[in-house]
């Protein structure tokens, strides 16, 4: 299954739990799911045309304060899908960070290049761990339900990467300042 398709399967997924608009789809996705994995408007709404036209979402026209917008349910055939690819294994984990590669080429930029972007990265990461760790709390409230549970460990893996993520950052200026060897 394509990298590019993936979309249909987030959007899938969320519809999974309620009906949502594109322009919903597109908030849960910056807000519970922006630690792993993003879409532009620009992807969401051709994913959802072709879901639609695949039958695997309907759409329906809907108001809320007087404006028309277009609602999207997952269908029987989607669910099918999603579970189906929900079965198969892992294609890719990556990671891809901008601050990484820059830092790979560090050498010709020096070490105090290097360090503003360490140093913007942990900033970065100071003020979304916040948001995980609140999540995490009213998560726990409710981790006997079945849909929590699973919401719950994507969160505590992200804490516990951003923690070492800020430990890995206090090591590499250490390390770029002369005040630490790297142990290996």
């Amino acid at each position: 299954m394509a990298l590019e398709k993936k979309i249909d399967y987030v959007i899938l997924g969320l519809l999974s739990h309620e009906d949502l608009t594109g322009y919903e789809i597109k908030k849960r996705m910056d807000k519970s799911l922006r630690y792993f994995w993003g879409a532009s408007f620009g992807s969401i709404y051709p994913a959802l045309s072709d879901l639609v036209s695949r039958g695997l979402a309907l759409r329906r026209d809907g108001a809320e304060n007087g404006r028309a917008k277009l609602i999207y349910s997952i269908t029987d055939d989607g669910r099918a899908y999603l579970r189906q690819w929900l079965a198969n294994p892992v294609e890719r984990d990556e990671l891809r960070y901008e601050t990484l590669l820059k830092l790979f080429f560090g050498s010709e930029g020096g070490s105090e290049q290097a360090i503003a972007h360490i140093d913007a990265f942990e900033q970065k990461i100071k003020q979304e761990l916040p948001f995980l760790t609140g999540a995490e709390e009213v998560l726990s409230r409710h981790a006997d339900d079945e849909t929590h549970k699973y919401y719950l460990l994507t969160i505590r893996f992200g804490i516990k990467t951003y923690r070492s993520y800020l430990e890995w950052c206090d090591e590499a200026k250490k390390m770029l300042k002369g005040e630490k060897r790297w142990d290996i």
